[in-house]
C-alpha cells in the first residue's frame, strides 16, 4: 500500500503530525493504567522540552507532543505551553474518570540543532509505530546526555566565520572581514566561558557588546596612522548580529503571530532585555574609546545600494547562514541547505531593495526564505526551523541598532529612536515573512487533518447528565429485580 509521503512527496514531521495517527499502534499502552499513561505523557513532555529549547514555536510544539501521545494510543489529551512550562492533562477510565496530569519545566534556550534533528527523527519513528515507549525513553536519555555532533572549537569557528561574512554583507573589505572574524571569535569564546561560570545572559551580552566595539576602535585608530580606510560601524554591527543570532526576537514574534500571546510577550521582553545588554555594552565601548582618546568617526548616512557589490553580498549572506548553522551544531546537510536558502533570500532582498525600502525588502525576502526553506526542509527531512532561523540571520538589523545607539549617545535622540524603530520593524517583518512563507509551503503539501471519531471524544469526556441518567437506569433495574 502506498504511503501518503509516496503519493504526495515528503512532508515535514510537524505536517505529518497533523495527519491521522496510526489507528492501531504497534505498542499500545494500557489506557486504564495510571502509571503507563503518565509515562507516555512524560515522554511527550520531554520531546517538547527539546523542541521548545531549540526555538520551536508553541503551536508546532503542541502538535508534535500530541503526535507522540496519539502514536501510543492516547489520542485525546490537552496540552498547554506557557513560556518554559509544559502541562499535559487527560482523563482515563470508563466507569470512573481519573485525571492524569504531567507538569514539565523546560530548560533554558539551547540552540543545539543536532539534538533538534535527532528528536525530529525520533518523532517520525514513533509515529511510524517502530519505537515502543521504553525504547523511546532510552533514546531520550542518551540524547540528553550525549555531546553535540562535533566539538565546541568547530562551532566557534562557525561563529567566527559568520562574523566575517556579515562584515562583507555590510559592505566591508577583506581587512574589515578579518577583524570581524577575530572579534566574533573573541565574543563567542568569552561569553561561552562566562556562561559556564554562571554569569547571567544579560551581563554576557554586555561583555559581548563591549568586545564588539573595542577592536573596531583600535583598528580604526591604526588604520588612520597607516592611511587605510576602515569603517568601524561594519565591525561593530557584525558583532551585534552575532550576538542577536542567539536570541529569540524573531521566534517571540512568531509566537505572537501564531496565537501564543503570553509566551510571545514573555519571550519578547526577555529578548528586549538581552538586547539592552548588547546596547549597553556597545555604549560602554564607545565611551571607553573616548577615554582612550580614540574617537570613532561620525556615522555616515546610509549609502544607496551599489549593484556591483551585490554578488559578493549575496554570497556572504549564504556563507553567514551556513556558518551560523554550524555554530549551532547543525548537521552538515542542514547547514548546506540553510546556506542555499539564505543565498536565495539575500538575492531577493537586494533585488527588491532597489524598488522598496529595507523593511519591505526584508519582509519579501523572509517570505521567500520561509517558503523555499520549508520545501527544501521537507524534501531532505530537516526540521524547517533550522532553515528558517539560519536563513534570515544575515538580515538581522545589527547596523540599525548600532546607528540608533550611536545617535542617542551623541545627542541625536530623534535619529536614534528612528533607527531603533527601523530595527524593530525589520525584526517584525522577518518574523511575519517566515511564518507566511512556511504557511504557503504547508498548503502545497498539506496532509489530511485528523478528524477524531465522535464516539472516542465523547467517551473521554465526563457528562453529569449522562451520569445522572445512568444512575436512574440502575435504580430502575434494581426496583425491577426486587419486584421479581
Amino acid at each position: 500500500m502506498l504511503s501518503f509521503a509516496t503519493l504526495r512527496g515528503r512532508i515535514s514531521t510537524v505536517d505529518a503530525a497533523k495527519a491521522a495517527p496510526p489507528p492501531s499502534p504497534l505498542a499500545p499502552i494500557d489506557l486504564t493504567d495510571h502509571s503507563q499513561v503518565a509515562g507516555v505523557m512524560n515522554l511527550a513532555a520531554r520531546v517538547g522540552d527539546i523542541l521548545l529549547s531549540s526555538g520551536t514555536s508553541n503551536s508546532d510544539t503542541k502538535v508534535q507532543i500530541r503526535a507522540v501521545t496519539s502514536a501510543y494510543g492516547l489520542y485525546y489529551c490537552h496540552v498547554d505551553i506557557t513560556l518554559n512550562t509544559i502541562t499535559i492533562f487527560t482523563n482515563i477510565g470508563v466507569e470512573r474518570k481519573m485525571p492524569v496530569n504531567v507538569f514539565h519545566v523546560v530548560g533554558k534556550l539551547d540552540t543545539n540543532f543536532s539534538k533538534l534533528s535527532e528528536v525530529d527523527r525520533l518523532i517520525r519513528s514513533i509515529q511510524a509505530g517502530a519505537t515502543p515507549p521504553e525504547v523511546a525513553e532510552k533514546i531520550l536519555d542518551e540524547l540528553e546526555q550525549s555531546p553535540a555532533s562535533y566539538g565546541f572549537p568547530v562551532a566557534l569557528l562557525g561563529w567566527a566565520t559568520m562574523g566575517g561574512a556579515i562584515a562583507v554583507l555590510l559592505g566591508g573589505g577583506w581587512q574589515v572581514s578579518l577583524i570581524a572574524f577575530l572579534t566574533a571569535f573573541t565574543i563567542m569564546s568569552t561569553t561561552a566561558f562566562l556562561g559556564k561560570k554562571g554569569l547571567p545572559t544579560f551581563f554576557q551580552n554586555v561583555v559581548g557588546g563591549l568586545i564588539a566595539t573595542i577592536p573596531a576602535s583600535v583598528a580604526y585608530a591604526f588604520a588612520l596612522q597607516f592611511g587605510l580606510e576602515i569603517k568601524p560601524s561594519q565591525i561593530i554591527a557584525s558583532g551585534i548580529v552575532v550576538l542577536l543570532a542567539g536570541l529569540t526576537l524573531v521566534q517571540s514574534l512568531q509566537d505572537g503571530i501564531t496565537g501564543a500571546p503570553v509566551t510571545a510577550s514573555a519571550r519578547f521582553f526577555e529578548t528586549l532585555l538581552f538586547t539592552g545588554g548588547i546596547v549597553a555594552g556597545v555604549g560602554l565601548g564607545i565611551q571607553l574609546s573616548g577615554i582612550l582618546d580614540i574617537m570613532l568617526p561620525p556615522m555616515e548616512a546610509a549609502a544607496a545600494p551599489n549593484p556591483s557589490s551585490i554578488p559578493a553580498r549575496v554570497i556572504a549572506g549564504g556563507i553567514a547562514s551556513a556558518a551560523f548553522a554550524m555554530g549551532c551544531y547543525a548537521e552538515l546537510s542542514s547547514a548546506l541547505i540553510a546556506g542555499l536558502t539564505a543565498f536565495m533570500g539575500s538575492a531577493v532582498y537586494y533585488f527588491f531593495l532597489f524598488y522598496a525600502g529595507p523593511i519591505s525588502a526584508a519582509a519579501i525576502a523572509s517570505t521567500a526564505v520561509g517558503f523555499t526553506g520549508g520545501l527544501l526542509a521537507r524534501r531532505f527531512l530537516i526540521p524547517p526551523l533550522i532553515v528558517a532561523i539560519a536563513g534570515i540571520t544575515p538580515l538581522l538589523p545589527g547596523l540599525a541598532i548600532y546607528r540608533g545607539m550611536y545617535a542617542v549617545l551623541n545627542e541625536q535622540t530623534l535619529l536614534g529612536f528612528s533607527n531603533i524603530a527601523v530595527a524593530l520593524a525589520t525584526a517584525a517583518s522577518l518574523a511575519a515573512g517566515v511564518v507566511l512563507g512556511e504557511w504557503i509551503a504547508r498548503r502545497l503539501r498539506r496532509p489530511p487533518r485528523f478528524n477524531p471519531y465522535r464516539a472516542f471524544t465523547k467517551a473521554n469526556a465526563f457528562s453529569f447528565q449522562e451520569a445522572e441518567q445512568k444512575r436512574n437506569r440502575q435504580k430502575r433495574r434494581s426496583k425491577t429485580g426486587n419486584k421479581k
